[in-house]
Parts: C-alpha cells; structure tokens; sequence
C-alpha cells in the first residue's frame, strides 16, 4: 500500500493544481448577467439618431449584459476593451456580418439595426465562448 500512496497522491497533487490554475487562464464565462446600466438604457438625445450604447469588455466579459433593443431602430455600440485576460479581443454578430477587433484600451464602434424580434447572441471569436446578449422586442 505505501507504494500506490506514493504514486497516487503525487498525481491527485498534480491534477488538482493544474485544474486551479486552467480555470484561471484562457476564455472564462461569468455565469450570472450584470444588470443593465443606465448607459445601455438611454435613448436617443434626437429622432432619427441611432441609440448609443457604451459597452465594456471585462474580465467578466461583456457588460452590460442583457440588453434590450428595438426591432427597426439604429443602435451605434461603443465598445471598449479593458482586459487582455480573455479571448474576448473582438464582436462577433454572425446575423448581422460583424466581426470586428478591439484593441485594448481604445473604444470602437460598431452601427447595426436589429430587423427582427428575439434572443440575439454576440461573443467572441472562439464560438462565443464569451458573449452578450441582445433582447430585441
């Protein structure tokens, strides 16, 4: 018995301390969504202007998320990358043909207009492993 004691408590060490730091690198998902903030809920200051919404891409992900959009009306997102922890180094919106970098630190916007009603889905360019979500009514 000491042999396999020897053996096997070396490779449960081992297992264990990869699984800690493996949880700590790479893509990460936060499984609660933030709540939307008052930025992500303004509307536009005129009529015909696309709704601005200022969007952060943290350690936690992408903030605020949910967020709820119009069907027909023009949003201009503005993005800004805070993190170089996460693969979350562009916006991926398959639906609407948006694949687009953001560098660290600088914001970036993004202008599309939601033409249907729905869950709508957007993340980062490893299958979205990190994402946001869009509720357009």
């Amino acid at each position: 018995m000491p042999f396999i004691s020897k053996i096997i408590k070396p490779l449960l060490a081992l297992t264990l301390a990869a699984a800690v730091l493996s949880a700590g690198q790479g893509c990460s998902k936060e499984s609660k969504p933030a709540e939307p903030s008052a930025a992500a809920t303004a509307q536009p200051t005129k009529p015909g202007e696309p709704r601005t919404i200022a969007l952060s891409v943290t350690e936690k992900g992408y903030e605020p998320s949910p967020v709820t959009l119009k069907q027909g009306e023009p949003v201009k997102l503005v993005l800004t990358r805070t993190t170089d922890q996460t693969c979350a180094t562009e916006i991926v919106l398959d639906e609407y043909n948006i694949n687009t970098p953001l560098p660290l630190n600088q914001p970036v916007e993004v202008s599309f207009t939601p033409n249907k009603t729905g869950k709508l889905v957007y993340g980062c360019a490893m299958g979205k492993m990190i994402s946001g979500v869009f509720m357009v009514e």
